[in-house]
């Protein structure tokens, strides 16, 4: 192999011999000679050693393998739909055995390519997608391959998978991200949700679960309200995860601390950190607070949130930087002085308030108009006179 563009001008069928050479050379179990039966076969055999390249002791750089691994995929992409399913699903398994973060950044290349060729309306766009996703974990790139469910339906508008393929996506998606991005991973987890219907809802109880722990521990997550629709957690009520989770959706941390007494090994064995969960108690009891009391003294928040007279301006600075409350603080008077918050629950009496603030915005609108033109009319009839 003299450099990575060896393979790349060949011939498919050269392309195949010299492939055949390299692993060999590498110590594959694969003959140099091209197979009687065809390229497909040769191509399959390529496969099934080309993971060679991966071992140590190789003397190749990352360059050279990566331009291997892209011939592998030019021959691969030139193989009729219907003859090379179990070709590409073969050669995405052997991707995800890179075995350190280097190798599977090539890999994850390889499959980059191998899945921008395929047409858009090929059914395997989604198990390249599938792989992708796990090389990604292993290369830590997950946000070069997904940032988002919208972005990753448009990569599927031609072909839409199944609803069981998507369901496995999310299921994967969640499970890499979890780790790096909860707040992403929350809404991957919703979405799954999203996908079960009130006949099979019964179903998703795991997923249900872990949705709501994803939520809870993440702590840029506090509109919790929208989970208790979802159809696969109501079938969870009942039970102390979804207790739990109307604890956080509506009640203060009193509430919250009692709970933990009497279920702690439940919500230690869900993995979830109860002093995290106490500080988010502490912020969603504070947004409680703040929608029926423009103001606030620094002593009502200690009794309310149960923290000593030191902490009272810390938290309420915390609380500034989620955006989440709009608020002035005057040390002086030891007050708190609210212009806004953002509400825990969003139900029917906060659309009732937002229709009467609308509806109030609308008259003072008109009057205003009535006041311009009275003025108008006003000045124009004095000129007239003039």
């Amino acid at each position: 192999m003299q450099g990575p563009a060896v393979f790349i001008d060949a011939e498919i069928e050269d392309q195949a011999q010299e492939l055949r050479k390299f692993f060999k050379s590498l110590g594959a179990e694969i003959s140099e000679e091209k197979s009687s039966k065809g390229i497909e076969d040769d191509l399959h055999k390529i496969i099934g050693v080309c993971d060679v390249c991966f071992k140590d002791g190789t003397q190749h750089t990352l360059e050279e393998i990566d331009a291997v691994l892209n011939s592998v995929v030019s021959i691969v992409v030139s193989i009729p739909l219907e003859r090379g399913e179990n070709l590409i699903l073969a050669f995405c398994e052997k991707m995800t055995k890179a075995p350190d973060t280097n190798l599977a950044r090539v890999c994850l290349q390889s499959l980059w390519r191998l899945f921008s060729n395929l047409e858009p309306t090929s059914p395997l766009r989604y198990h390249v997608y599938y792989h992708l996703v796990q090389v990604a974990k292993r290369a830590d790139q997950v946000k070069e391959v997904f940032s988002g469910v919208d972005q990753l339906k448009t990569q599927f508008t031609q072909c839409p998978p199944s609803n069981e393929q998507m369901q496995k996506l999310y299921r994967l998606l969640h499970d890499v991200l979890k780790d790096t991005n909860s707040e992403l991973a929350s809404k991957v987890m919703i979405e799954l949700l999203g996908t079960y219907t009130a006949e099979n809802a019964s179903y998703a109880r795991e997923d249900a679960m872990k949705c709501i722990v994803t939520a809870l521990a993440d702590p840029n997550t506090f509109l919790l309200d929208p989970l208790l629709s979802l159809k696969p957690v109501r079938f969870l009520e009942g039970e102390l995860i979804h207790d739990l989770l109307s604890v956080f959706v509506s009640e203060k941390l009193p509430s919250y601390l009692q709970f933990y007494k009497n279920h702690k090994e439940f919500v230690n064995s869900q993995g979830l950190n109860h002093e995290q969960n106490i500080k988010k108690m502490r912020l969603l009891s504070f947004m409680q607070l703040a929608e029926s009391n423009p103001e606030m003294t620094f002593q009502q928040l200690q009794d309310e949130l149960q923290i000593g007279e030191n902490e009272v301006e810390p938290f309420i600075i915390e609380v500034l930087k989620t955006k989440l409350v709009r608020a002035r603080m005057d040390q002086k008077a030891r007050k708190v002085h609210i212009s806004s918050t953002m509400h825990r629950t969003f139900g029917r009496p906060q659309w009732q308030q937002l229709r009467d603030l609308l509806h109030a915005w609308k008259a003072n609108l008109t009057l205003v108009q009535e006041n311009m033109k009275s003025v108008s009319d006003a000045q124009m009839e004095l000129a007239h006179k003039q």
